[in-house]
């Protein structure tokens, strides 16, 4: 018997796939259907279709995963505990860069920041960028910014953080177009 070939919907995960083609294989035919290039068929075990995809069995997959997700979860945690040490180095580092009048609302960004999906990554970005324009030019900052791999979540909040705490950061983002 041929396959009948089927489409999966965009975002469908492998069980979810595998599930479609048993669910359809009640009629008697046999189904198939391309999955991130491999043909999955409705004769296939989740674990067959999963050892195609990815090497793993469904089970090995979801223990990585959890796993994964512990750890992720444990560095968190460990992260947590070191934001009031990081925190003052950060206010330091800042004092070091920004104009007084700068200090209160970096002192008060910057364990906010630390706590975030970026982990304080970009306060020192921010203060390459500040310490680039007071020392070259706006330009040379600017081509900092741009260097640091921003994605656009980022390069929002890099924009907001130089308007914030650079002297002339409504100058900055004005050369830079925004």
């Amino acid at each position: 018997m041929e396959y009948k070939e089927i489409d999966f919907l965009c975002g469908w995960t492998i069980e979810r796939a595998v599930k479609e083609l048993h669910e359809r294989a009640k009629d008697g035919n046999k189904y198939c259907g391309k999955f991130n290039g491999n043909k999955l068929t409705s004769d296939m075990s989740l674990d067959d279709a999963y050892m195609l995809c990815i090497g793993k069995t469904f089970d090995e997959f979801n223990k990585e995963q959890e796993e994964s997700r512990q750890r992720l979860i444990r560095e968190e945690e460990e992260h947590k505990k070191k934001i009031p040490e990081l925190s003052k180095y950060w206010i330091e580092e800042g004092h070091k860069v920004l104009s007084k009048d700068k200090w209160e609302m970096w002192d008060k960004c910057v364990p906010i920041r630390l706590g975030d999906l970026y982990r304080g990554m970009e306060l020192g970005q921010c203060l390459d960028i500040i310490k680039t324009v007071k020392e070259k030019s706006i330009q040379d900052g600017i081509e900092v910014m741009e260097n640091q791999g921003h994605s656009g979540m980022s390069w929002g909040l890099m924009k907001s953080m130089v308007r914030e705490f650079c002297d002339c950061g409504n100058e900055f983002l004005e050369k830079l177009g925004e």
